[in-house]
């Protein structure tokens, strides 16, 4: 496997790619209505420094670099990879995910986000609505929770029966080498953050607009049912870690350690290496001397405002 390094011959679409990052990164602070003093006085002391914010987005895109040849090992070998994240509500999931898919083709690496079963999935088979979702030779499959909600959010808010949850803890582990014998690599990670973490996240999602609809009664559950939560994650380690796909934990404290230590880790799970591309030429454009372009209607043009 490649080690996450740029050659020397890189270094200057890295450093375009930084600004461009660094540009959008700001964009989005600027967008975002500012905390409450109190909020923001709270979050400074009860988190230490970081990593350098420029060393912080070189390491990314370093990472990034190589999530796209991995993608291309992918596609060219037509290898099949389910990625599931799962942990703690606002541990950072979906920071993570979003830094992994960002300069990665969507036909080739989707993102899986089911919403509550309907009544109709409810009778089915409990894997069934999960399997239309797996990967076909050639893609990456990126699953923002799973069917790990078994064991986890549906036995916590009862929403499934004991025997349920049983069944489940029976099925899962087979199920998943059924996935790896037919060769799917399958990858798991749980995202932990501390309780102070967790209160610190949602209390700043409820003051700022812009993320308020990242919470759910759900989450605001998770608050509640803390030690439940524990509870279920220790017995859903204790059950489904099996070799043949085993958990990785993710400390998710530090947002920005945490994306780039799984996608480190992500990279280091597979064999993948550059692959041969047909090289790319801009072919000549054929001018039709006869052709007259058309004056087309002002109204069909978006207004220049800015």
């Amino acid at each position: 496997m490649n080690e996450p390094t740029l050659k020397s011959g890189a270094k200057d679409w890295l450093e375009a790619e930084l600004a461009d990052t660094l540009d959008e990164d700001y964009e989005l602070e600027m967008s975002e209505p500012a905390l409450s003093m109190e909020i923001a006085r709270i979050y400074k002391n009860a988190h230490p420094p970081s990593i350098d914010r420029m060393q912080y987005f070189r390491d990314l895109i370093s990472l990034q670099s190589e999530l796209i040849k991995l993608q291309s090992w992918v596609a060219y070998h037509k290898k099949k990879l389910v990625v599931i994240f799962e942990g703690r509500d606002s541990a950072g999931k979906g920071g993570v995910i979003k830094r992994i898919t960002q300069r990665l083709n969507p036909r080739i690496c989707r993102v899986v986000a089911l919403p509550a079963p309907t009544e109709r999935e409810k009778s089915q088979w409990y894997f069934q609505r999960y399997v239309p979702h797996l990967p076909a030779g050639g893609e990456i499959v990126l699953f923002d929770r799973s069917w790990y909600n078994r064991s986890g959010v549906e036995r916590v808010m009862g929403f499934a029966e004991p025997d349920q949850v049983e069944e489940f803890f029976r099925d899962v582990p087979e199920f998943e080498r059924m996935l790896v014998r037919s060769g799917i690599t399958v990858v798991k990670y749980w995202f932990s953050i501390t309780d102070e973490e967790q209160q610190m996240r949602f209390l700043m999602r409820i003051h700022d607009p812009m993320k308020q609809w990242k919470l759910s009664p759900m989450d605001l559950q998770s608050r509640v049912r803390w030690e439940q939560y524990t509870k279920a994650k220790e017995e859903t380690f204790a059950r489904t870690n099996i070799p043949e796909a085993p958990w990785f934990i993710v400390e998710g404290n530090d947002k920005k350690r945490a994306r780039l230590n799984c996608i480190d880790h992500l990279l280091k799970q597979m064999p993948y290496e550059d692959v041969p591309h047909e090289e790319i030429t801009l072919p000549e454009r054929v001018f039709n001397p006869e052709y007259e372009r058309q004056t087309l209607p002002l109204e069909l043009y978006v207004p220049e405002k800015y």
